[in-house]
Protein backbone atom coordinates (compact mmCIF):
# COMPACT_ATOMS: atom_id res chain seq x y z
CA UNK A 1 0.00 0.00 0.00
CA UNK A 2 2.69 2.40 1.08
CA UNK A 3 4.81 1.72 -2.69
CA UNK A 4 1.38 2.22 -4.26
CA UNK A 5 0.80 5.49 -2.03
CA UNK A 6 4.42 6.50 -3.32
CA UNK A 7 3.69 5.36 -6.96
CA UNK A 8 6.87 3.61 -6.82
CA UNK A 9 7.86 1.77 -10.02
CA UNK A 10 10.35 -0.63 -8.80
CA UNK A 11 9.61 -3.79 -5.67
CA UNK A 12 11.57 -3.10 -2.90
CA UNK A 13 13.22 0.07 -3.97
CA UNK A 14 12.42 3.47 -3.47
CA UNK A 15 13.86 6.97 -5.30
CA UNK A 16 13.94 9.44 -3.31
CA UNK A 17 11.61 11.35 -5.70
CA UNK A 18 8.97 8.45 -4.79
CA UNK A 19 9.96 8.38 -0.72
CA UNK A 20 9.16 12.18 -0.40
CA UNK A 21 6.11 12.42 -2.92
CA UNK A 22 4.45 9.22 -0.39
CA UNK A 23 5.39 11.02 2.39
CA UNK A 24 4.32 14.37 1.35
CA UNK A 25 0.73 12.57 0.60
CA UNK A 26 0.76 11.03 3.57
CA UNK A 27 1.66 14.46 5.63
CA UNK A 28 4.05 12.41 7.73
CA UNK A 29 7.75 13.84 8.24
CA UNK A 30 8.67 11.29 11.19
CA UNK A 31 7.99 7.54 11.43
CA UNK A 32 6.18 8.64 14.51
CA UNK A 33 3.56 10.67 11.87
CA UNK A 34 4.18 7.70 9.42
CA UNK A 35 3.04 4.92 11.67
CA UNK A 36 -0.19 7.14 12.03
CA UNK A 37 -1.10 7.52 8.90
CA UNK A 38 -0.90 3.66 7.53
CA UNK A 39 -4.58 2.81 9.30
CA UNK A 40 -5.95 5.81 7.21
CA UNK A 41 -3.77 4.49 4.06
CA UNK A 42 -5.51 1.34 4.07
CA UNK A 43 -9.01 2.73 4.52
CA UNK A 44 -7.83 4.80 1.40
CA UNK A 45 -6.56 1.77 -0.48
CA UNK A 46 -9.70 -0.19 0.34
CA UNK A 47 -12.60 2.99 -0.83
CA UNK A 48 -13.84 1.50 -4.25
CA UNK A 49 -12.95 4.78 -6.26
CA UNK A 50 -8.98 3.82 -5.24
CA UNK A 51 -9.58 0.06 -4.92
CA UNK A 52 -9.20 -0.99 -8.91
CA UNK A 53 -5.93 1.25 -9.18
CA UNK A 54 -4.33 -0.64 -6.35
CA UNK A 55 -5.13 -3.99 -7.70
CA UNK A 56 -3.65 -2.87 -10.71
CA UNK A 57 -0.83 -1.68 -9.33
CA UNK A 58 -0.52 -4.56 -7.18
CA UNK A 59 0.11 -6.84 -10.04
CA UNK A 60 2.14 -4.73 -12.05
CA UNK A 61 4.29 -4.27 -9.07
CA UNK A 62 4.89 -7.68 -8.77
CA UNK A 63 6.63 -7.22 -12.59
CA UNK A 64 10.41 -7.31 -11.72
CA UNK A 65 11.66 -8.12 -15.27
CA UNK A 66 12.03 -5.47 -18.25
CA UNK A 67 9.33 -6.60 -20.92
CA UNK A 68 7.90 -9.20 -18.27
CA UNK A 69 3.82 -9.34 -18.94
CA UNK A 70 2.73 -12.03 -16.31
CA UNK A 71 3.69 -13.68 -13.20
CA UNK A 72 4.30 -17.36 -12.10
CA UNK A 73 1.18 -19.36 -10.79
CA UNK A 74 2.90 -19.10 -7.30
CA UNK A 75 3.80 -15.44 -6.89
CA UNK A 76 0.14 -14.94 -7.82
CA UNK A 77 -1.33 -16.97 -5.40
CA UNK A 78 0.46 -15.07 -3.09
CA UNK A 79 -0.50 -11.87 -4.09
CA UNK A 80 -3.96 -12.79 -4.63
CA UNK A 81 -4.32 -13.47 -1.05
CA UNK A 82 -2.47 -10.50 0.22
CA UNK A 83 -4.65 -8.11 -2.33
CA UNK A 84 -8.21 -9.78 -2.32
CA UNK A 85 -8.15 -12.34 0.66
CA UNK A 86 -9.96 -10.29 2.87
CA UNK A 87 -12.63 -9.23 0.59
CA UNK A 88 -13.49 -12.15 -1.13
CA UNK A 89 -12.16 -14.65 1.04
CA UNK A 90 -13.73 -18.14 -0.72
CA UNK A 91 -13.31 -16.86 -4.42
CA UNK A 92 -9.82 -16.40 -3.38
CA UNK A 93 -9.37 -19.35 -1.52
CA UNK A 94 -10.91 -22.03 -4.20
CA UNK A 95 -9.57 -19.83 -7.00
CA UNK A 96 -5.98 -20.33 -5.68
CA UNK A 97 -6.70 -24.18 -5.32
CA UNK A 98 -7.58 -24.45 -9.23
CA UNK A 99 -4.68 -22.47 -10.39
CA UNK A 100 -2.45 -24.68 -7.74
CA UNK A 101 -3.98 -27.85 -9.37
CA UNK A 102 -4.60 -27.11 -12.90
CA UNK A 103 -1.58 -28.07 -15.44
CA UNK A 104 -2.79 -25.89 -18.57
CA UNK A 105 -1.01 -22.42 -17.01
CA UNK A 106 2.20 -21.83 -15.66
CA UNK A 107 1.95 -17.67 -15.23
CA UNK A 108 -1.35 -15.22 -15.23
CA UNK A 109 -1.40 -12.40 -17.24
CA UNK A 110 -2.97 -8.61 -16.83
CA UNK A 111 -5.79 -9.81 -18.30
CA UNK A 112 -6.28 -12.78 -16.10
CA UNK A 113 -5.46 -10.77 -12.84
CA UNK A 114 -8.03 -7.93 -13.89
CA UNK A 115 -10.78 -10.53 -15.06
CA UNK A 116 -10.60 -12.52 -11.69
CA UNK A 117 -11.68 -8.93 -9.96
CA UNK A 118 -14.08 -8.38 -12.21
CA UNK A 119 -15.68 -11.56 -11.62
CA UNK A 120 -15.59 -11.24 -7.69
CA UNK A 121 -17.17 -8.29 -8.11
CA UNK A 122 -20.10 -9.48 -10.90
CA UNK A 123 -20.70 -13.20 -10.64
CA UNK A 124 -23.17 -14.70 -7.54
CA UNK A 125 -20.94 -16.96 -5.85
CA UNK A 126 -20.84 -19.83 -5.16
CA UNK A 127 -23.42 -20.86 -7.58
CA UNK A 128 -22.19 -18.98 -10.77
CA UNK A 129 -25.80 -18.93 -11.54
CA UNK A 130 -25.44 -15.57 -13.62
CA UNK A 131 -22.04 -16.48 -15.03
CA UNK A 132 -21.85 -16.38 -19.01
CA UNK A 133 -19.15 -18.13 -20.74
CA UNK A 134 -20.23 -16.44 -23.87
CA UNK A 135 -19.17 -13.25 -22.31
CA UNK A 136 -15.28 -11.95 -22.55
CA UNK A 137 -14.21 -14.14 -19.49
CA UNK A 138 -10.63 -15.03 -19.69
CA UNK A 139 -10.21 -18.65 -20.66
CA UNK A 140 -8.69 -19.50 -17.35
CA UNK A 141 -12.17 -18.32 -15.59
CA UNK A 142 -14.12 -20.04 -17.64
CA UNK A 143 -12.03 -23.63 -16.94
CA UNK A 144 -12.39 -22.38 -13.19
CA UNK A 145 -15.97 -22.38 -12.78
CA UNK A 146 -16.06 -25.73 -14.87
CA UNK A 147 -13.57 -26.99 -12.48
CA UNK A 148 -15.81 -25.82 -9.24
CA UNK A 149 -19.09 -27.47 -11.18
CA UNK A 150 -17.49 -30.61 -11.34
CA UNK A 151 -16.22 -30.73 -7.71
CA UNK A 152 -20.06 -30.06 -6.70
CA UNK A 153 -21.32 -32.95 -8.61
Amino acid sequence: MLAWKMQAEKQGYFTIEEWRRGLKALRADTIIKLKKALPELEKEVRRPSNFLDFYSYAFRYCLTEEKQKSIDIESICQLLDLVLGSQFHSQVDLFVQYIRTQVDYKVINMDQWMGFYRFCNEISFPDFSNYDPELAWPLILDNFVEWMRAKRS
